[in-house]
C-alpha cells in the first residue's frame, strides 16, 4: 500500500511557471491535489491556472519573487484560506549561474544563495505550523546532482545545492517526531528553461552531451517518490553514475572535472 495518497492533498509549489515546477503542478492536480502555485511570471501562472481549471482541478496562484517575505506570506495565506491547510510543500524555485569563479561578479553568489537556499529555508519555516496539522505532510526540496558533486563553472550553484542537501538531512531528523517527511530530489539534465535564465553567464564548460529527460518525467518520478515515502531520488541515469563514481573515487572525478575547467 502507498504511504501517501495525493488525492485530496493540499500543496504549494514554488517556481511553478515553467519546467519541473509547472510539470509538478500539472501532475499533482491530475492526481487530485489542490495546488497553490507561485512564481514571478504573471502570464505563465494565469495560463497554468486556466489549464488546470479547464481540467476540473482547483488552483490558486500567487505572483511574486520567492525571495520577498511578502510573497512567501501571501502563499501561506492563500493555501490556508482557499484550501484550509497544507500537506505538501514543494520548494522548487531556483536559479543558476555559469562561469569560472575567478570571473564571477561577487553579487552572483548572494543572488544564487538567496533564491536556492535562504528562500527555501524561510518558506519551510513559514509552512511548518500548517504542515504539523496536515495529513501525511511532506516537504519536497528540489536539489541537484551538483548538490552531491560540485562542478566547475557552477561553484555558487553547487554550493547552494550542497546547502539544500545538508538542511534537508537535518530537518528530516528533526521533523520525524512531527511525522513530516522530507524528500530531496536531485535532477540532472532536464528539458527546461534553466540554462536560458541564468543570472550570469561568463563562460561554460563543454561537457559531453547526454540525452535530457523531460520535466514531465521528473514530475512523475517525484510524485511516485512522495507516495512511497522515499527520502531521496536522482531521476537521471547519468546523475546516478556520477554520484556513484564520486563516492567510489572522488580523486578520479576531480581529475575528470579538471579537464573541463
Amino acid at each position: 500500500m502507498p504511504k501517501r495518497d495525493i488525492r485530496g492533498s493540499r500543496a504549494i509549489v514554488t517556481g511553478a511557471s515553467s519546467g519541473i515546477g509547472r510539470a509538478l503542478v500539472m501532475e499533482l492536480s491530475r492526481q487530485g491535489a489542490d495546488v497553490v502555485a507561485t512564481a514571478r511570471r504573471d502570464d505563465r501562472l494565469r495560463a497554468l491556472s486556466e489549464e488546470i481549471s479547464a481540467q476540473g482541478g482547483r488552483i490558486e496562484i500567487v505572483v511574486g519573487d520567492i525571495t520577498d517575505p511578502q510573497t512567501r506570506e501571501k502563499t501561506i495565506q492563500a493555501v490556508h484560506s482557499r484550501f484550509g491547510g497544507l500537506d505538501i510543500l514543494v520548494n522548487n524555485a531556483g536559479v543558476g549561474a555559469l562561469g569560472l569563479f575567478e570571473h564571477a561578479d561577487p553579487a552572483r553568489a548572494r543572488h544564487v544563495m538567496e533564491v536556492n537556499f535562504f528562500a527555501l529555508v524561510e518558506m519551510t519555516r513559514l509552512a511548518f505550523p500548517l504542515l504539523k496539522q496536515g495529513t501525511n505532510p511532506i516537504v519536497v526540496n528540489i536539489s541537484s546532482i551538483l548538490g552531491h558533486r560540485g562542478a566547475p563553472y557552477s561553484s555558487e550553484y553547487s554550493a547552494s545545492k550542497f546547502a539544500v542537501q545538508g538542511f534537508s538531512e537535518a530537518i528530516r531528523a528533526e521533523f520525524t517526531r512531527h511525522e513530516i517527511d522530507v524528500l530531496v530530489v536531485s535532477p540532472g539534465t532536464t528539458q527546461t528553461e534553466f540554462f536560458q535564465s541564468v543570472v550570469e553567464r561568463v563562460g561554460e564548460p563543454t561537457w559531453p552531451e547526454h540525452a535530457a529527460v523531460t520535466a514531465e518525467q521528473v514530475a512523475r518520478r517525484i510524485v511516485r517518490a512522495m507516495k512511497s515515502g522515499r527520502h531521496e531520488i536522482i531521476p537521471y541515469g547519468w546523475g546516478k553514475v556520477l554520484c556513484w563514481l564520486n563516492r567510489l573515487s572522488p580523486a578520479l572525478v576531480d581529475r575528470i572535472m579538471a579537464r573541463y575547467a
